[in-house]
């Protein structure tokens, strides 16, 4: 009939959605009011209407689009997606309530899929092979939670060996850096059960603030054991040496543990941030108690075997 798809959806463009066919000007108006040509609101809804639409043909004939397309009621194609060049359909939801962190929530998913006879194989790291049925990749906060934890842990696990690097250099032992980092590993004692204590969860701040507390710990036990070996020089006995060294250290290591955990207490309340400030208060409490009993007797052990 000599009408073309073009002119079709052109038609039925105007009618649902309109257009802009010319301009009005008035000499009082600042800008031109534009001329819009669409169909009412009421006539949109009515199959007959947008079919008695009018299109030019080739050869200059009118013709209704009811004589070249039919309406018919059919399933709406949505986008289909793909991921890693394998087709993927995303399943989405959110976390709502008392614990708001979606990891809880997807890996009790996780178990009651376990449950299931027949369900899909279920990837959390790795990308998922081509399937000949399909498989569940975890992804979204799951992959964003697991790559953050990831580059945070080699960045603590980096800071740790610099750390012992640089004491190495300045004792010029391997044995001693190891008694000064001991406390290392206590701060999760203040750590965990701060965070148990409060009902937060352990999140991506609350490792900064575990990252920070190594430096911190570590010069705590620069501080005593360098006074040790200073008194030993001095000609005190080992034993002397030891409690006297926790005995006069222990003050400025409290005071700046406490300053440190007073500055923290402020953020303890932001949505965000409450992690790191629970990991600075519980753990800098906790760590820096154990400090000031676990290196001067660490040390006092292995002096008198005399391995530093």
């Amino acid at each position: 009939m000599g009408v073309s798809q073009a002119q079709a959806v052109a038609a039925l463009q105007i009618a649902l959605g309109g257009v802009n066919v010319s301009f009005l000007h008035d000499d009082h108006a600042k800008y031109p009011v534009p001329i819009r040509v669409t169909l009412e609101d009421a006539d949109k809804a009515q199959p007959s209407v947008l079919m008695s639409l009018q299109v030019r043909s080739r050869d200059g004939n009118l013709v209704p689009l009811a004589s070249i397309a039919q309406v018919r009621e059919a399933d709406w194609m949505g986008a289909i997606y793909h991921k890693n060049l394998l087709p993927v359909t995303y399943v989405t939801a959110d976390m709502a309530g008392a614990v708001d962190s979606p990891l809880y929530g997807m890996f009790a998913m996780v178990s009651r899929l376990n449950q299931q006879e027949g369900a899909p194989e279920q990837f959390f790291i790795d990308q998922p092979p081509l399937p000949e049925k399909g498989t569940l990749k975890w992804d979204g906060e799951w992959q964003i939670t697991y790559e953050t934890f990831r580059d945070m842990g080699a960045a603590y696990s980096v800071g740790i060996f610099m750390i012992f690097v640089l004491l190495v250099a300045q004792f010029r032992s391997y044995i001693l850096p190891l008694v000064i980092m001991a406390p290392i590993p206590l701060t999760m004692i203040g750590i965990m059960p701060g965070h148990a204590l409060l009902g937060r969860e352990f999140t991506a701040t609350s490792m900064i603030g575990m990252i920070a507390l190594a430096g911190i710990i570590v010069r705590n036990s620069i501080l005593l054991v360098v006074f040790i070996r200073q008194l030993l020089e001095e000609g005190i006995e080992l034993d002397r040496a030891v409690v006297l060294a926790g005995a006069v250290r222990i003050k400025p290591i409290a005071l700046t543990a406490i300053s440190a955990m007073v500055g923290a207490y402020f953020i303890l309340n932001d949505p965000i941030f409450n992690g790191l400030a629970i990991s600075l208060v519980f753990g800098l409490a906790i760590s820096t108690l154990l400090t000031v009993l676990v290196v001067p007797l660490i040390y006092y052990t292995l002096a008198r075997r005399e391995w530093v």
